[in-house]
Formats: C-alpha cells, sequence, structure tokens
C-alpha cells in the first residue's frame, strides 16, 4: 500500500494538469455549440464541399453534428487523443521510470514481490485515470447542459463519455508492457506520443473505408458514435476484444517483468 500511495501522490500533479486540460478543451469545444447548431444549415453546405473521405478519416457526420450529442462525439474525439496520450504516459513511464532515475534496485530491495510493485503501480495508475474521468464527466455534464439548445439522452452522453476511460485502458496496457519490454526508455513522452498518434492515424484511415474488420487495428475505432447514438449501447465484438488486449499485454507485462533482469543504471 506504501507503493501504491506513493505513486498515487507522484501522479498527483500530472493528474490535476491533464484532467484541467481535458475539460478545457471540452469546453471550448462546447462554447462554439450554440452559433454552430443556429448556423447549421450554412456551416453544413460548408462541409459538404469536403471530400467524404476526409469527412470521414476526421470524424465528421453530418447527419448528426449539428446535434449536441453529434457535436459532442466529435468534440470527443480530440478529448479521447489527449486522453490516450494521458494513460500511454502513465503506462510507459510505470517501470521505465525506476530504471531512468536509478531508484529500481532499491525499489526491489525492499521486502515485497516483483508482482505486488507492479500491481501497486498499475492501480495508482488506474486510480489516476478514473479520478480523472470523473471530474471530466461532472464537469462536462454541468457544461453540457448549460450549452444545449434542445434535449438530449443523459445514458447515450455518459456511454460516449465513458467511451474516453475504455480507449485509456487500453492504452494504459499497452505503455505497461512497452515499459517492460524495453530495456531503458530515455524519455517517456516521444513513446507516448509516436504510439498514440500511429493508432490515431491507422483509425483514420481505416474509417475512409467501409471494411470493418480494419477497425480492430485501432482502439479509437472501437466505439462508432452511429451505433452508440441509435441503440444505447457498445459494440460487444469491440468490446471483447478490447477486453482481451487489456488481459493480454497486462498478463505478458506480468510475466516479462517476473523473469526480466532490471538494471538501475
Amino acid at each position: 500500500m506504501n507503493i501504491f500511495f506513493h505513486e498515487l501522490k507522484a501522479y498527483r500533479k500530472s493528474t490535476i494538469i491533464w484532467t484541467i486540460s481535458l475539460i478545457a478543451v471540452f469546453a471550448l469545444f462546447m462554447s462554439m455549440f450554440p452559433a454552430f447548431s443556429k448556423d447549421a444549415d450554412e456551416f453544413k453546405k460548408l462541409l459538404e464541399g469536403y471530400p467524404e473521405a476526409l469527412r470521414k478519416a476526421i470524424g465528421l457526420n453530418l447527419g448528426n453534428l449539428f446535434t449536441i450529442l453529434g457535436f459532442y462525439w466529435y468534440a470527443l474525439t480530440f478529448i479521447v487523443l489527449c486522453g490516450a496520450i494521458q494513460a500511454m504516459n502513465l503506462g510507459t513511464s510505470i517501470v521505465s521510470k525506476e530504471v531512468r532515475e536509478k531508484t529500481a534496485d532499491f525499489l526491489l530491495t525492499k521486502p515485497v514481490t516483483r508482482n505486488q510493485v507492479l500491481t501497486a503501480k498499475l492501480l495508482a495508475a488506474f486510480t489516476s485515470l478514473v479520478i480523472t474521468n470523473v471530474v471530466y464527466i461532472a464537469a462536462a455534464t454541468v457544461i453540457t447542459t448549460q450549452v444545449k439548445t434542445d434535449d438530449f439522452s443523459m445514458k447515450q452522453f455518459i456511454l460516449l463519455s465513458l467511451t474516453m476511460i475504455f480507449i485509456q485502458l487500453m492504452f494504459l496496457a499497452i505503455g505497461i508492457i512497452v515499459s517492460v519490454i524495453s530495456y531503458k526508455i530515455k524519455s517517456v513522452l516521444p513513446v507516448s506520443l509516436g504510439t498514440v498518434f500511429a493508432f490515431y492515424f491507422i483509425g483514420a484511415i481505416s474509417a475512409t473505408t467501409d471494411d470493418e474488420a480494419k477497425r480492430y487495428f485501432s482502439p479509437f475505432k472501437y466505439f462508432n458514435n452511429d451505433y452508440i447514438l441509435k441503440h444505447s449501447s457498445y459494440e460487444a465484438s469491440f468490446m471483447i476484444v478490447g477486453a482481451v488486449i487489456i488481459l493480454l499485454a497486462v498478463a505478458a507485462s506480468y510475466f516479462v517483468y517476473t523473469k526480466k533482469d532490471i538494471h538501475a543504471v
């Protein structure tokens, strides 16, 4: 538990910064919605001039973009991208920071097993993401009710909002396996940005086609706003694949971490 609280305290500053940043991005987008919906016809004519492939790649769905939830989903595309970077940063730094800061030997001489160390670190990172999402959803709910121009389904709003933590958990798991496999990561940010943007562009490319199978290659495409708004639920197949990815990545991380030689320098 001491490791858990130490890690949680270490993540405190970054958690606050990321949470405020996500809320700020959301507030910026939603502040434009009243004017956007008021001139919907003009904006629609303008956006129709964009190539269809480009609209699909950046998540512009003219069918529901001018509703509060459709516009929220478009804003969420960028908010989730930021959230994924936060999660990838956490996952990648879980083990690598001990090597980078030369504290690995000190930590592993304590009367705790490697599994306990990794579990405490993982729980701290997970808690950080939960705090971020709880505060974000609370703030987003307040802001949305202030700028709405018509009624909307709160259930669908929450479902759309929760897609961020599901995607974050996948990137957290990917970050953990990268952290334990790599011998030494000098800087977490380049690795996190490179990985997240790579998956983002893969998702953008896959969105330009009608091949559903390509969606499995990017966590960003595991949630379809049209499906959520129509059925008020998630697509089961993508949820299962996402859960499998998380479980396999975490299990592999435990296996590798307990076996590898960890150097402090």
